[in-house]
């Protein structure tokens, strides 16, 4: 008899049909008598078998995917006769795409009620947080810091050592600020965690704040996020009943509580000191530094921001120790990373893994190649402002300094892939477009840079002294490399000059109409 079914409530998969699936299971669960109790839970990231429906056995789950509304009753009557059926997955936890991964920051998604605080404790959630308040907050920093956590942001920067940073500094007030403004192409890490487990959220962000001093946090999410500002409201308020935000927390001496604050979708905001402006109600623009955020960030006071996988994935690392979440990675790369795999690629969705793993592996084996079935071209790793990879450098480590030695970068760890039929100038065009677009205008390299750039790009596609204005390309891209505030500027340069370098053809390539170009 089928009791309890898990559909995901997660955005990617509700695009896909997800609420329309889940209310034929309960049409059909009505017309046939039956007691069903559905579970929204969060994506299990395997996105080409969204909307992936769940079904607890003895056994344990079983899944079908992809299932379409229409796809219900026939479903459902070779369930009730324990009869096989088309869509059928095979038991979860054997899905070979999902059992080759190291799930540390996403052990939960995907398998518990996002909004239950029960199935967040009965699956490890909260003995982050009770360590802490047993060790105290000095020997919680040194965790972090002997764990090798470093920002999963893009930056790479060690996690402890930003904290330590703000315990030292002396003030009234310290905030905690997390950093979902989740705007890379081909990423939502963020998102699904938001979405599927927000009480980790919580929990990390509140042993930020007793380990640095802090008793106010703040999470900031991008307006295009509605699903996750909804479900991280919830669990605000569920904690907050339970004594888990508020004053004396779990019953201790230590006051912390947060809120969400939703932006306004610009992508520089991503960038810390334009998200504190954002914060504290102004227009989103780059400060510049020193101050450091770490001394005098939020309404001028010692700030944490740190982004959301990384705060996420402290409460892992408290619960089981910062020797084994070293233990996994390599060089100065440890623990894992939730890596996103987009564009054109036949399995695209999340697959955490530790790092070391090749990007041939994570392209042609776990990706399964391009959709289209067309050969790989070009991956781009990091979002908007990374690299282009060509299938020569698939044997580079995903690491950030194997990344680095490739000019290139991991960013927040979105890969996405582009079949052979893919025209590299333009793509070169399109990121020094996005820059000029996206630009908070605080310096000229940045503002003046990428408009020239797409001036440049334009005359180059449209044949016009290709030699001359190459030279020029790369003459912008240095100033702006290297004279630009932030990296929306700084790292602009990345897929342009690996477009260039990688795939210099597609410069010399026959001129198309401008329109065409754009």
């Amino acid at each position: 008899m089928i009791t309890r079914i898990f559909i995901p409530g997660d955005a990617g998969a509700v695009a896909v049909g997800a609420d329309e699936v889940a209310g034929a299971f309960e049409a059909a669960a009505r017309t046939r008598g039956l007691a069903l109790d559905i579970v929204r839970n969060g994506s299990r990231g395997l996105y080409w078998l969204e909307p992936m429906v769940e079904v607890e056995t003895s056994e344990g789950r079983v899944a079908y995917g992809p299932v379409a509304a229409e796809d219900v009753p026939a479903l459902v009557d070779a369930m009730l006769a324990g009869e096989p059926h088309a869509l059928r997955v095979g038991p979860t936890e054997e899905i070979p795409w999902l059992k080759r991964q190291t799930r540390l920051t996403f052990a939960r998604c995907g398998v518990v009620d996002p909004l239950s605080l029960d199935d967040y404790r009965a699956y490890g959630g909260y003995r982050g947080l009770e360590q802490t308040l047993a060790i105290g907050p000095d020997a919680t920093i040194e965790e972090v810091v002997q764990s090798g956590l470093r920002g999963r942001g893009g930056a790479g920067f060690p996690t402890g050592v930003k904290w330590r940073t703000v315990a030292g500094t002396r003030a009234e007030q310290k905030y905690i600020v997390c950093n979902a403004d989740e705007g890379d192409s081909g990423t939502f890490a963020d998102r699904m965690l938001l979405e599927g487990d927000p009480f980790v959220m919580i929990e990390g962000m509140t042993i930020a704040g007793i380990a640095v001093g802090a008793t106010r946090g703040y999470i900031y999410i991008r307006s295009e996020y509605p699903h996750a500002v909804a479900a991280m409201e919830a669990a605000i308020e569920t904690a907050r009943q339970n004594g888990y935000l508020g004053r004396g927390i779990a019953g201790s001496a230590f006051d912390f509580d947060m809120e969400v604050r939703v932006g306004a979708g610009a992508y520089v905001c991503g960038e810390e000191t334009a998200l504190l402006e954002s914060l504290e109600g102004r227009r989103g623009v780059v400060r510049a530094k020193p101050p450091l955020p770490a001394h005098k960030g939020l309404f001028g006071q010692p700030t944490v921001i740190n982004n959301a996988i990384s705060l996420a994935t402290v409460p892992w690392i408290l619960a089981e120790g910062a020797a084994a979440y070293r233990d996994f990675g390599m060089g100065r790369s440890r623990g894992t990373m939730p890596i996103q795999i987009a564009g054109n690629v036949k399995h695209g969705g999340l697959y955490e893994v530790a790092f070391g793993v090749t990007l041939g592996e994570l392209v042609d084996e776990i990706g399964g190649g391009t959709a289209s079935g067309r050969p790989v071209r070009a991956v781009q790793v990091g979002g908007p402002l990374g690299a282009y990879f060509p299938r020569a450098l698939f044997d580079t480590p995903f690491d950030y300094e194997a990344f680095a030695g490739k000019d290139g970068l991991i960013g927040h760890g979105g890969i996405v892939v582009f079949d052979d039929t893919v025209d590299m100038a333009k793509q070169a065009r399109f990121a020094m477009e996005f820059c000029a677009l996206e630009s908070c205008g605080k310096c000229t390299p940045c503002r003046i840079g990428s408009t020239r750039g797409v001036e440049t790009m334009d005359k180059i596609l449209r044949g016009e002294e290709r030699d001359k204005n190459r030279v020029l390309l790369e003459d912008l891209c240095h100033t702006m490399k290297f004279g630009s505030l932030c990296a929306l500027g700084g790292f602009t340069p990345y897929p342009v000059m690996s477009a260039l370098h990688h795939f210099p053809e597609d410069f010399d390539a026959p001129a198309p109409s401008l329109e065409e170009a754009r």
